[in-house]
């Protein structure tokens, strides 16, 4: 794919600005944090499209299409009328906006947009907390037009998550407060303005995935918020592919169709947004330059976990204690890691996504009840060392070698393994010195998660963390005495401070944008 954005910004240098575009520091986020090269990198590419768009060429959209096809872009983008109906109706309203010849929409109209190629863990969202410093410094600096800010997401956790971030960036003392409003909350704001103090930008936020052409209770229809067109939009993994998902993407392009769109994922489809990236740092790059672990995808067949496959009782026994070896023997090499500093590495998390949950011999329940076995003592050693020996056959490989690197395994690991008995396991991933029966420790007022602990053990080993605990309790959980717990904090938001937590287990909601470094 071709990332002609990305290549136009590069072929100049961000010193050849106006000085009074170069206001803002990149570095500094916060009392505790500083954004890595990658990340301000990021940034000074938005600054130069931010200039050639705005001061170069006047926000002429045809202007800086051609800018594209001058610099090699000569794919059809355009939107087809006929093939996308049901998506693309919604812009027939807007017709001085989107022209339509020979049953096409061509893409210089949708040219006011931008993309970020970024790895989840790369710290996406503080390049975007640091964009919005920038385009209110540009705002107010009479650079850029002034309008409205609405950032969008497409979960509840991942705007808390957001909010986090921008308090941070608020008791830094920029220069700068950016003041978050809810979108719901937008014609009385404007109506009814709160006095405030200081250097204030106007943030609005909303769920991406309930933006739509109706008005419900939290559905809110684009029309209403439409400001003739006139929105900034920063998009944060607001994009899944299904069908009502390319409508909104409509819909965000009509509301932002006189200002601009900046959308940030680890993973695009569209080859309109490869084509419209300004910065590309996506897996590959981040492990490549050193930022991210090293990735060793085994070739293991773990069909025997699932209920359909016709596998004995042994061959899923063997593959949980693959598993639970590896997780062990990571957990020594941290030991020994922590022995030079605390701050060097962290405590390894097994994580384990499943795809059913509440129903008979869902994966989660088959995934439990091998725990489970292993727990109580159940497991055999001969089918431990047995796992150990294929575990070391298939790292010793000369094909076993890390995901975007030359570089294979460490021999370590192996030798590792290969000393590993079931004390290891039970001590490195179940906390515990014997084993014992689980127990089950619920959170008062939480219905997303569950934590369990060995009765041998004074220390909890693994979260659960689903849509709703409820169902699991009844059906799943029944033979348990369930412990409340005394306080009533979530395990899971404050993972990266709890290091008893060995295995988070649970459906795929929270597989991205949540914000932890522990997974292994």
């Amino acid at each position: 794919m071709n990332l002609y954005l990305q290549n136009i910004v590069e072929s100049f240098n961000l010193n050849n600005l106006p000085a009074d575009w170069l206001g803002i520091d990149f570095y500094k986020f916060s009392n505790e944090k500083s954004l890595f090269d990658y990340q301000q990198k990021a940034l000074e590419n938005v600054l130069k499209a931010l200039f050639l768009y705005y001061e170069q060429y006047k926000e002429n959209k045809s202007d800086f299409y051609k800018h594209y096809q001058n610099n090699g872009l000569n794919e059809d983008l355009s939107y087809n009328i006929k093939k996308e109906s049901k998506t693309l109706k919604y812009l027939l309203e807007y017709d001085k906006d989107y022209p339509i010849n020979d049953d096409k929409i061509s893409f210089e109209y949708f040219i006011n947009r931008m993309s970020f190629w970024m790895a989840t863990g790369s710290g996406k969202t503080l390049v975007i907390v640091k964009l919005l410093e920038l385009l209110g410094y540009l705002i107010q600096n009479n650079k850029i037009p002034k309008k409205d800010i609405l950032f969008l997401t497409y979960r509840d956790d991942l705007i808390y998550q957001f909010q986090k971030h921008i308090d941070e960036f608020n008791n830094a003392g920029h220069n700068i407060t950016i003041n978050l409003i809810d979108l719901k909350q937008y014609a009385s704001y404007k109506q009814n303005p709160i006095l405030k103090f200081g250097n204030t930008l106007d943030v609005y936020f909303y769920r991406s995935d309930l933006i739509s052409d109706e008005q419900k209770d939290k559905i809110v229809n684009y029309k209403n918020y439409d400001n003739n067109g006139n929105w900034y939009i920063l998009l944060d993994e607001a994009h899944k592919g299904d069908r009502e998902d390319s409508k909104r993407q409509t819909f965000y392009s009509i509301l932002s169709r006189n200002g601009f769109i900046f959308n940030f994922s680890a993973t695009f489809t569209d080859d309109r947004d490869y084509a419209t990236c300004v910065y590309n740092f996506n897996l590959a790059r981040f492990i490549g330059e050193g930022y991210g672990k090293h990735i060793y995808i085994s070739k293991e067949n773990i069909k025997a976990l699932e209920n359909k496959q016709d596998f004995t009782d042994a061959e899923k026994q063997k593959i949980l204690l693959k598993i639970f070896t590896l997780q062990a023997a990571i957990n020594k090499q941290f030991e020994e890691i922590r022995k030079i500093s605390n701050n060097l590495y962290h405590k390894p998390l097994l994580l384990t996504l499943v795809n059913s949950v509440n129903t008979d011999d869902s994966d989660l329940e088959i995934f439990f009840k091998e725990i489970e076995k292993i727990a109580l003592g159940n497991g055999n050693k001969e089918i431990l060392e047995k796992a150990k020996e294929e575990i070391i056959t298939e790292l010793s490989s000369n094909e076993a070698k890390f995901e975007f690197e030359e570089s294979q395994l460490n021999q370590n690991l192996q030798e590792i393994i290969q000393n590993l008995n079931y004390s290891d396991i039970l001590s490195y991933v179940f906390n515990s010195s014997t084993n014992g029966k689980i127990e089950v420790l619920k959170i008062p007022s939480n219905k997303q998660e569950l934590i369990f602990k060995l009765a041998t053990s004074d220390r909890p080993f693994a979260l659960m963390k689903i849509g709703d605990i409820t169902e699991w309790i009844k059906n799943k959980l029944s033979n348990y005495e369930i412990i409340e717990k005394f306080d009533n904090e979530s395990i899971f938001r404050n993972l990266n401070n709890n290091e008893d937590i060995s295995i988070l287990m649970g459906s795929r909601s929270f597989y991205e944008g949540w914000d932890s470094n522990r997974p292994n």
